[in-house]
């Protein structure tokens, strides 16, 4: 789907006709603050209001979400720019002592308009941002965003704690859902007041946060969407933020740092070990759940690196710490706390180190979840979560989910209020993620299945064999095509029976092979033939 365009020839003609209004002179005086005096919300207070038209502004900065993968079918421009009426409102909630800022944007001449909605989500911590709009814009839909509450280069200690030392409650509820319904009200809000009629659909496309704010909107605020794609969603919060530091914490008590050489070693060992389960040689691990290799199987072996320069022969205690990693964090007693990673998972981000040397390596936690750790459970940003006993994580575990489950943790299984409103959700992940586990993706899926039995009729989950954190990787990566996918669902009535996906051609480094993943619980599974043929793959 590529929606983009330039003025249309009947527009182009009827602005050649006397007392035509279709002009780009008319629309930029429509751009003004008169047209959107009465844009605001009763439990809100403005502070500031600014509405600029934008001619041929550059797309170039767009999506700075810390996440990819959230961009349906950009125009194939080298660099794009539109014409778009900006609208910035900063505003607080009374009593609240927050500030949240919100963006619109809207395609400038009406005619370029396709009369639906689009958001655009975050990534990290990241909620949005006013370069967020400008893709939907370039697209033809209307668009809003909003920094939930903090700018992107304040620290999360700065937004996150108050003044002495608590945690910012209101702060972290903007960013959590408040800011980003809030967001689409307003945004829809001015769509209405600007073209004279309302959306005909509205639509939310995020991934990694994004997928974790669409999951928000589909537990709390359904109605404001009709279809809602999310990606590698980084729901179970309050877990999967609090089990990103388990790495670093066994690290240390392992006495065991290995560079990122050795690290890379043993995911490779397990792909070759595994990347035949499906009768398919590609560098996938298509049945994680039949993937067996033992970290252990490596101990004595020697890994020659070149950064740092130097070789490594495999302790035990490497081998234990990659085994903790793939298995998920363990309470001191051996009980699950969270899932782990699947084993062609790269675990640079779970157990980075750093490096002088070939024998002096540092941990690097991963920095999600170490401002998570410090700025919100032990409130305290100097602190170093190496230093945890095996006990300490435990209580940083259940302090995070015992405080903020219900705050950020977006995993509520109940989605009776989307099923009635008739949104569609369409999640995918990839199984190779390599930060945020995919099992916490199957985990929630099940949940709601287990309340609903007819789940799939407005929400399906793909799983996508070899692909990485919102798109990449030897897999099938959906993420270029996952919203034209929604679209037909939403707008057609054509179930989502299949996602396409598009991978690496096996043996042909220069070529693509499709294939189309499967809804879960359906496993996408090989049947012989050409491997780069899609006719090869069916669902099981």
């Amino acid at each position: 789907m590529n929606v983009f365009r330039t003025t249309t020839i009947l527009a182009a003609l009827s602005s050649l006709l006397p007392g035509t209004i279709a002009t780009k002179e008319h629309h930029t005086s429509a751009c003004s603050a008169a047209t959107f005096k009465s844009l605001s919300l009763d439990n809100i207070k403005l502070k500031s209001f600014n509405v600029t038209a934008h001619h041929e502004l550059s797309t170039s900065g767009r999506n700075a979400t810390g996440g990819v993968g959230v961009v349906p079918d950009l125009p194939n421009v080298e660099t794009p720019t539109v014409d778009i009426c900006l609208i910035s409102l900063t505003y607080t909630h009374p009593g609240q002592d927050d500030t949240v800022n919100t963006y619109i944007g809207l395609p400038l001449d009406t005619s370029e308009w396709n009369s639906r909605f689009l958001m655009h989500g975050g990534g990290a911590y990241y909620a949005g941002g006013p370069s967020s709009v400008l893709t939907p814009v370039l697209l033809g839909y209307a668009s809003s965003s909003t920094d939930g509450g903090h700018g992107p280069a304040t620290s999360i200690a700065d937004w996150g704690l108050t003044s002495h030392g608590k945690t910012n409650w209101p702060a972290l509820r903007d960013f959590s859902s408040v800011a980003i319904s809030e967001a689409a009200v307003l945004g829809k809000m001015a769509t209405k007041l600007y073209y004279g009629s309302k959306a005909k659909y509205s639509y939310w496309h995020g991934c990694s946060t994004g997928g974790r704010q669409g999951h928000a909107m589909a537990q709390e605020h359904p109605d404001l969407f009709d279809g809602i794609v999310a990606g590698a969603s980084a729901i179970n919060w309050d877990k999967f933020a609090a089990a990103g530091i388990w790495g670093p914490v066994i690290a240390q008590l392992l006495d065991s740092k290995p560079p990122l050489c050795v690290v890379e070693a043993f995911t490779q060992a397990a792909i070759a070990e595994c990347d035949g389960l499906d009768g398919v040689t590609d560098g996938i691990i298509a049945y994680p759940g039949q993937c067996h290799f033992e970290a252990s199987s490596l101990v004595g072996q020697k890994v020659n690196c070149s950064d740092p320069n130097g070789a490594v022969t495999i302790a035990k205690e490497m081998a234990e710490l990659i085994s903790a990693v793939w298995d998920g964090p363990r309470s001191k007693d051996g009980r699950s706390l969270w899932y782990g990673f699947d084993h062609d998972s790269s675990l640079g981000a779970m157990i980075g180190t750093s490096c002088s040397s070939i024998e002096n390596c540092t941990v690097i936690p991963f920095s999600v979840s170490e401002d998570w750790v410090n700025s919100f459970v032990v409130r305290n940003p100097s602190f170093d979560v190496e230093n945890l006993t095996h006990n300490g994580y435990d209580l940083i575990f259940r302090q995070s989910v015992n405080q903020y489950a219900s705050v950020i943790g977006t995993s509520n299984p109940d989605l009776s209020k989307m099923k009635k409103s008739g949104t569609k959700m369409l999640a995918w992940h990839g199984m190779a993620d390599q930060l945020v586990p995919t099992n916490g993706s199957v985990d929630y899926y099940e949940r709601v299945a287990d309340l609903n039995a007819n789940v799939a009729d407005y929400y399906r989950l793909f799983l996508a064999p070899g692909v990485t954190h919102c798109g990449f990787g030897a897999g099938f990566d959906p993420s270029e095509t996952v919203f034209d996918t929604m679209r037909a669902w939403v707008e057609n009535g054509t179930v989502p029976d299949r996602l396409k996906g598009l991978a690496v051609a096996v043996g042909n480094t220069s070529a693509t092979r499709t294939g189309y993943l499967c809804p879960y619980p359906q496993v996408f599974t090989y049947t012989g033939g050409d491997v780069n043929a899609a006719s090869s793959f069916t669902c099981v």
